[in-house]
């Protein structure tokens, strides 16, 4: 606790986002910081008296495809910056203990680069299984005594383990009440994701590398993004064993494996040779918004290839559409059309896997059909023909898809 000076603290909240939706008490990040150095030094003032206290966050639930509504909080703009500094600390003391396998949430880390990992373990290892797995509601159900155990293993400070504590507990407030929380720690929030590496890291991870790889006779390897992981094998055998050991060690600390959505598939260049031999093809896993199948170059050889998720490039449409739906008449042209340039470019930077160029096409040009589709919805005058369309946005291209990770 000694680390939470207003020096750090102005630090930390540099670092905030600015134009967030702000929490309970609607103070936003300009208006925090049109006294900043008064309420900085008031923050520090309290911490130090212990006399701090975070509110509850702000929950608000956004729309997820299968129709489902996903809980976040928003926290409030002090708590903010109290988190960011806990969440510093974290990283600083965690960090070196994390392993490689882990890439969401950490410093210089991707998921590209767990994609890549991916990649080089199925095209060069003996890889014939994949478990696909799935935690259900995993941010929801963190258990709140096994996190503070896993977070003892390194913190000694218990005034600095009873503010994660607070945290955690502070509760939410929906529709104007305010609910309690025994469990879970918000998605939203600034300390989250290091909290969630910190448990997964004792959970699923050592156990993993300490426990199970040991005792593999053949390969086995563990790849995780937060809370979305896939496990290679090369035996049926130990992979199915895995499969029943990880239901079992998940449910002793509060979690459980998603039914419909975890499974173990043969996958690989040795199961493909035998799928083909049969007539059979083998089936594809999701992992990080990619869809993952086996494929050949060529020359016939082996490959693993990808392509944008099929919900996910629904999803993203989706969103395009209803953006241009509502820009359409309330801005001018150009005003809006650097946004969507923007959007098209953020796309291209995530999905622009090696081998995924005919999604990222079909993203594009569905996008231009839904842009010719509202500038023509505007008004009944100055419509456009297909014909116009295209000379126009020669003269105002937007970006043409690339692969931007090779």
């Amino acid at each position: 606790m000694h680390l939470f000076t207003e020096d750090f603290l102005l630090v930390c909240f540099r670092e905030l986002a600015r134009g967030k939706a702000p929490g309970i008490d609607a103070v936003t990040v300009t208006e925090y910081e049109a006294n900043l150095e008064d309420n900085i030094g008031s923050l520090v003032t309290r911490l130090k008296a212990r006399r701090y206290r975070p509110q509850p966050v702000r929950r608000v639930y956004i729309p997820k495809p299968n129709g489902k509504k996903r809980p976040l909080g928003v926290p409030a703009v002090e708590d903010k910056v109290v988190q960011m500094a806990c969440k510093k600390i974290l990283e600083a003391i965690f960090e070196g203990d994390f392993l490689p396998v882990s890439y969401g949430f950490r410093p210089g880390r991707s998921c590209q680069a767990a994609l890549v990992d991916l990649d080089r373990t199925i095209m060069t290892r003996p890889v014939n299984y994949v478990v696909d797995a799935d935690i259900e509601r995993f941010f929801d159900t963190v258990n709140h005594e096994w996190l503070m155990k896993c977070l003892r293993q390194r913190i000694v400070d218990s005034v600095f383990l009873r503010l994660i504590a607070r945290f955690l507990k502070v509760g939410a407030v929906t529709e104007g009440r305010h609910i309690r929380t025994d469990e879970g720690t918000p998605q939203g929030s600034i300390i989250s994701p290091v909290l969630a590496n910190v448990y997964l890291h004792y959970i699923l991870d050592l156990w993993f590398e300490r426990r199970i790889k040991r005792r593999l006779k053949g390969y086995g390897r563990l790849i995780r993004y937060a809370d979305d992981f896939v496990v290679c094998f090369q035996s049926e055998c130990e992979a199915g064993e895995f499969e029943q050991k990880l239901r079992q060690r998940l449910s002793g600390f509060g979690l459980k494996i998603a039914e419909g959505k975890s499974r173990t598939i043969e996958f690989g260049r040795y199961r493909r040779q035998a799928a083909r031999g049969q007539g059979e093809r083998l089936a594809t896993f999701d992992f990080l918004g990619f869809t993952h199948y086996c494929d050949e170059t060529r020359k016939g050889g082996f490959k693993l290839s990808r392509k944008t998720a099929r919900t996910r490039l629904n999803r993203a449409l989706v969103a395009i559409n209803e953006w241009l739906k509502m820009v359409r008449n309330r801005m001018r042209v150009r005003e809006w059309w650097p946004i969507l340039e923007a959007k098209l470019r953020g796309h291209y930077n995530y999905y622009g896997l090696s081998g995924n160029m005919r999604s990222l096409r079909c993203f594009y040009y569905r996008t231009v059909r839904m842009v010719y589709k509202w500038l023509n919805r505007r008004s009944q005058k100055g419509s456009y023909d297909w014909e116009q369309f295209c000379r126009w946005l020669r003269y105002n291209p937007l970006p043409r898809p690339r692969i931007c990770h090779g």
